[in-house]
């Protein structure tokens, strides 16, 4: 049975907990967790606008065979908000926990994300991101410096758990307005 610290995982290394994106940029050490839960806020509202654009019969398609369609992106989200809240109450109840890795494509694969209906997958993603502020509202401030690990030479900070949650929404914001532009050109039809 594979577990967090199995190499034969593959995993992609974390970020740094001073990791700068260079395409959002966002810089998570001069990023509060105070300004992470409020950007945090907006994003349900963001990716069902996001979402609105996109014509409602490619939801589901792939521009690539290898890049995820919309539908999956939003439900990699949904995923990522109630892992993350998971993470934090975790680091705030344990002694450096280990995190069990998300293993996306998996996901995706496994529960059938593109067959999902965009709608409530919307609904679930705004309830995941509600409990996710909900956490971070729950941690004292001498929480934030509570580590959690992933792999043995991965030790992330409560504060980053926030920090790579917003990253994660962000960057997936992008990919969910690339991907519904690239799939609409590729499948036109009405918008919704």
């Amino acid at each position: 049975m594979s577990g967090p610290a199995d190499p034969g995982l593959d995993l992609t290394p974390l970020a740094a907990e001073d990791h700068v994106c260079p395409t959002c940029p966002l810089d998570y050490a001069r990023t509060s967790v105070t300004d992470a839960a409020a950007r945090l806020a907006a994003l349900p509202t963001e990716v069902v606008g996001a979402v609105a654009e996109v014509p409602s019969g490619v939801l589901d398609l792939r521009p690539e065979p290898e890049v995820w369609s919309v539908v999956e992106y939003v439900c990699h989200l949904r995923d990522v908000y109630v892992a993350y809240t998971i993470r934090l109450h975790r680091a705030r109840k344990e002694t450096q926990p280990a995190v069990e890795p998300l293993l996306n494509d998996f996901r995706a694969r496994r529960f059938r994300y593109r067959e999902r209906q965009v709608e409530p997958v919307l609904e679930e993603l705004a309830a995941a991101v509600r409990g996710f502020r909900d956490e971070i509202a729950a941690t004292r401030a001498d929480e934030w410096d509570r580590v959690v690990t992933r792999l043995p030479s991965e030790r992330r900070t409560a504060r980053w758990l926030v920090r790579q949650a917003l990253h994660e929404g962000l960057h997936h914001l992008a990919d969910i307005r690339s991907v519904g532009e690239r799939a609409a050109r590729a499948g036109g039809g009405p918008g919704r």
